[in-house]
């Protein structure tokens, strides 16, 4: 490889990690989908871009709470739902094909892995995808809600907000009062995204799921998370705890900064598609 074509310093520092580090356990977070059009939680120190997600006590709390979770729910749920995967995405799809990943855990909700090829993804926070009833435990497509809402709610279906992270938006009206939420049909419940809110706690048999898969790992790679969230963060401790290195490839701070061994500060989609060509390339070299 000729001066001219040597990769960029991200790239390689990541390529040494990886190559020494065969078994990955990758955990991805907001800052992979933002090249996907979805925004993120946090800025480059880690703090709300704007204001908190709804929280699962004020989900619960008052019929209020949920008229306007489900009012976002209805502007902002096209946007993730209609994303495609980047090149982020595809190049994590890549790497498990080829043998490199114990697991892939992901805090998004958007299912872009799974579209991009990743299979086995361990979703820690749940999915868009679907809306369950909290009393009688019945699914409901998205999709099919989505239609509902916007035939019930006429006076908001038109209005054009600014997209926020996993399917909210940046809006507030008194029209909220008057929203009508989905109940389940089939006994009338509330109805609550498949989601794992603010709040609420991960599904025990998903963190175990997940820590096994760690412990087959020579690594972990986090992508795109600031690890503000503990239900992330705690996979960084666990593998301190395990002696395994952590690798960080994110745009600004993260929870973990003291305790990575190494910390890439370059845009997701950029770094692993060059990381994995220069894998790809490696594997086909005659050796």
């Amino acid at each position: 490889m000729s001066a001219l074509q040597q990769p960029p310093p991200a790239v390689s520092a990541l390529f040494d990690f990886v190559h020494r580090h065969p078994r990955l356990f990758v955990l991805t977070g907001a800052g992979i989908s933002t090249d996907s059009g979805i925004p993120g939680y946090r800025d480059a120190r880690g703090q709300w871009q704007r204001s908190q997600p709804i929280t699962l006590q004020a989900f619960l709390g008052s019929h209020a709470g949920r008229q306007r979770y489900w009012a976002r729910s209805m502007l902002g749920w096209p946007v993730a739902w209609q994303a495609r995967p980047n090149a982020a995405h595809h190049a994590l799809a890549r790497m498990g094909g080829h043998g490199r990943l114990t697991a892939l855990v992901t805090q998004n909700v958007d299912g872009l892995h799974q579209r991009a090829g990743s299979e086995g993804v361990i979703e820690l926070h749940g999915s868009l995808a679907n809306a369950i009833c909290l009393d009688c435990g019945t699914s409901h497509d998205r999709a099919g809600l989505q239609d509902w809402l916007l035939a019930q709610n006429a006076a908001l279906r038109d209005v054009i907000a600014e997209p926020a992270a996993d399917g909210d938006v940046h809006f507030e009206s008194p029209l909220f009062a008057q929203f009508r939420v989905p109940e389940c049909g089939r006994c009338g419940g509330i109805l609550k995204p498949d989601v794992v809110f603010f709040g609420e706690s991960v599904p025990r048999p998903r963190v175990d799921a997940a820590r096994a898969a760690l412990e087959a790992a020579d690594a972990m790679l986090v992508v795109g998370s600031s690890l503000m969230v503990y239900s992330g963060y705690r996979f960084c401790v666990w593998a301190g705890q395990m002696g395994k290195p952590v690798a960080a490839l994110n745009l600004g701070t993260t929870r973990a900064d003291a305790m990575l061994a190494l910390k890439v500060e370059a845009g997701c989609a950029p770094t692993l598609q060059a990381l994995v060509s220069r894998l790809e390339q490696g594997a086909a070299e005659p050796r």
